[in-house]
Parts: C-alpha cells; sequence; structure tokens
C-alpha cells in the first residue's frame, strides 16, 4: 500500500481544492496552495489550509490535486507536469472522460495521473465554504486508465482515505453516466423548477415550504461553474433530460386532456399521473440510506420552537438525554412570525420517547 501523501501542492484553492488542504493539513501534511485569484489564496492560507506556493519547487511534491473546471483540467495537468510540480496528479472534476481525452492530445504523461472525482459539495463556491470534514464518509470515484500506473493509483487513493471518503474504482464513461443521472441532470430540473418561480409574485412565494426549497436547493449553485459541467457531459445529461421531459410531457398532456373529456378522460388522465408518482417513490426508495444500505422509514416528531440563539442545541440537548439518535432534521420557519417547526426524523421505535421528553421539558408537540 502507498503511503499517505505528506507533500502536496493543490491548484485551485477554490470550496473543493481548500478542503481537501484543510483535511490534509489536518493530518500535518505541507500543503502548497496555488490559483490564478491571488485573493482565493491568501483567503485560504488564513483559513490554515497551507501556504502559497512561491514557485516552482525545489523538489517535486509526492501529489499535485488539480482543482479546477473539467474544461480545465487537460492544459493544468500538461502545465503542472512541464513544472515539474509532483510525482504523481489528480483532479477533482465532476467529468471524466473529456478530460482524459484531451489530456492525451496534449501529450500529458498518464502513467503518473489518476482522474478522481470526490461527490461531495456545497451550493456555496469558493474557499470561505470550505470544510475539512467535507468528505467525511463520502465517495470518491477513481477512474484509473490502462495507462495509469500502479504507484499512482495507490497514492490518490490514499488520498481519498486522508480525507475520510470512500474510494470506489469506475471506468470514466461509467462515470460520467452516473453522474448525469445522480447530479448534473438533477441541477437542471432544480433550475427549471426554480426559474418558475420568477413568474411568481410575492404572495404567491409567501406560500413557499418546505417542497419547494428541497426541489429547488441545488438551484442556488454557481451559474458559471455549472455551465462548463454541463457543457463537458453534454450527452449523457441530455439523455437523462429527455427522459425526464418525455414524463413530464405525457403527464402535461394528460391532465389537459383529462379536463376536456370529462370524468372518463380525468380517470384516465389521474391514472397517468399515478404511475409516474409511483415510479417516483420506487425511485427514491432506491437511493441508499445511512451508511450506504437500504433507506430506512423513520418517524416523524414536529417541535413548535421560538426562533431565538440556542433553541436548537437544548432540543438536541433533550434527544440527548432521552437516548435517541436523530437520524435527520428539516426546519421550516413560519412566514411573519419569530417560530419555526423543527422535524426531527427518529427511528419509529424511539419517536413517542422523545416526544415525551421534549413535553416534559415545555416543548410544543403536535399529534
Amino acid at each position: 500500500m502507498s503511503p499517505e501523501p505528506r507533500r502536496l501542492i493543490v491548484i485551485g484553492a477554490g470550496l473543493i481544492g481548500t478542503s481537501i488542504a484543510l483535511a490534509l493539513r489536518e493530518r500535518d501534511a505541507d500543503v502548497l496552495l496555488v490559483d490564478r485569484d491571488a485573493a482565493s489564496v491568501r483567503l485560504a492560507v488564513e483559513l490554515g489550509a497551507g501556504t502559497a506556493l512561491p514557485g516552482d519547487p525545489a523538489e517535486p511534491a509526492d501529489l499535485a490535486v488539480l482543482a479546477v473546471p473539467p474544461a480545465a483540467v487537460a492544459a493544468t495537468l500538461r502545465d503542472a507536469q512541464k513544472r515539474g510540480l509532483a510525482k504523481v496528479y489528480t483532479d477533482v472534476a465532476s467529468v471524466k472522460a473529456a478530460p482524459l481525452v484531451e489530456a492525451a492530445e496534449l501529450g500529458c504523461d498518464l502513467t503518473t495521473f489518476v482522474a478522481g472525482h470526490p461527490l461531495a459539495g456545497r451550493e456555496r463556491s469558493g474557499p470561505a465554504a470550505a470544510r475539512a470534514d467535507l468528505f467525511l464518509g463520502r465517495p470518491w470515484v477513481l477512474c484509473p486508465t490502462s495507462a495509469s500506473g500502479p504507484e499512482a493509483t495507490a497514492t490518490v487513493t490514499e488520498l481519498a482515505r486522508a480525507c475520510g471518503a470512500e474510494p470506489l474504482t469506475m471506468d470514466p464513461g461509467e462515470h460520467d453516466r452516473a453522474v448525469a443521472l445522480v447530479s448534473h441532470a438533477p441541477h437542471v430540473v432544480s433550475a427549471a423548477m426554480a426559474a418558475r418561480l420568477g413568474d411568481g409574485s410575492d404572495m404567491t412565494l409567501g406560500l413557499s415550504g418546505q417542497g419547494v426549497r428541497d426541489v429547488t436547493r441545488i438551484a442556488a449553485g454557481d451559474p458559471k461553474l455549472w455551465i462548463g459541467i454541463l457543457a463537458a457531459n453534454a450527452e449523457p445529461v441530455a439523455d437523462v433530460l429527455e427522459g425526464v421531459a418525455s414524463d413530464l410531457a405525457l403527464a402535461a398532456a394528460a391532465l389537459r386532456a383529462g379536463t376536456a373529456a370529462g370524468r372518463a378522460g380525468a380517470d384516465a388522465a389521474a391514472e397517468l399521473g399515478a404511475d409516474l408518482l409511483r415510479r417516483g417513490n420506487a425511485g427514491r426508495g432506491k437511493i441508499p440510506g445511512k451508511h450506504g444500505g437500504r433507506q430506512s422509514r423513520y418517524a416523524i416528531v414536529s417541535v413548535l420552537i421560538p426562533d431565538r440563539p440556542g433553541e436548537l442545541a437544548l432540543l438536541f440537548q433533550a434527544a440527548g438525554v432521552a437516548g435517541v439518535n436523530i437520524e435527520d432534521v428539516v426546519i421550516e420557519h413560519s412566514p411573519g412570525r419569530p417560530v419555526g417547526v423543527v422535524e426531527l426524523s427518529v427511528r419509529p421505535e424511539a419517536a413517542e420517547r422523545l416526544a415525551g421528553e421534549l413535553r416534559g421539558r415545555g416543548w410544543s408537540v403536535p399529534g
């Protein structure tokens, strides 16, 4: 097994690059940072992510991480290899096949390069959003090619483990089709729904609940970043979007036909809609739950809380006293009122115990 990289160069001090640097700094690795934006490097350094790369290093680092957009991976790799920055190179872009083809065309040394993609992120971007624990328990896909040397693959695998991630190996094309389904196309669908909200009045949008917030949450991502991602993975994303568009078009047509055709048409439209909803339930149920296992069915304990500092901490403390693990939490604020509803997902057998503890401490727990 290759040793964990102890000296790294991170090219690109954004969210992912700075998060990797922070994770390795916690393990006392020596991290050098470089970015076209000097302000990003300064902020990352202030956050404790490492030190700025002053120039070409006296000797190659163990590993260079290319934390740049997909379209920039190949050229960045070529330039870094020409400068002899590291013994091994990897990237963190969310598209693999196209950058690998371009890297080969540019004459990059692919024996020292292993393409990688940590599946973790946030709606926010830049070094200020970085976290050392961003990758904990998350998949980190490695896409070694037939040219990749075994030592390079082992080094990048140890990088993923050092960041707390779970490394797994995929073919580049398989990876791109997978992320089109579970990441890239969902972002476009979320953006399409969020775009509809632009036509809503202030009164209409004031009715927004957790459902629309959940559906549109990822639409808050940086458009410039996502344009590059989608362009680099265009065909697989288009395939998924065409399937979604077909389902939506059929549902819309059925609803309009049902309106025009009376009761019989309405029944037919309802059945088409029910089929889509059933398939949606089935698809949602296939997403792995905690620790990669099957999704669990949780009970929801709803608690009315005032919107003031310390309330959530007291709520979680009460759950701890009751010996109840909170599996998930959702907060929904009441428009115009300094209160909100916290929905705590717990195992069904623990729901009444938690509710009793909360009521005993004066919390308002419906039901």
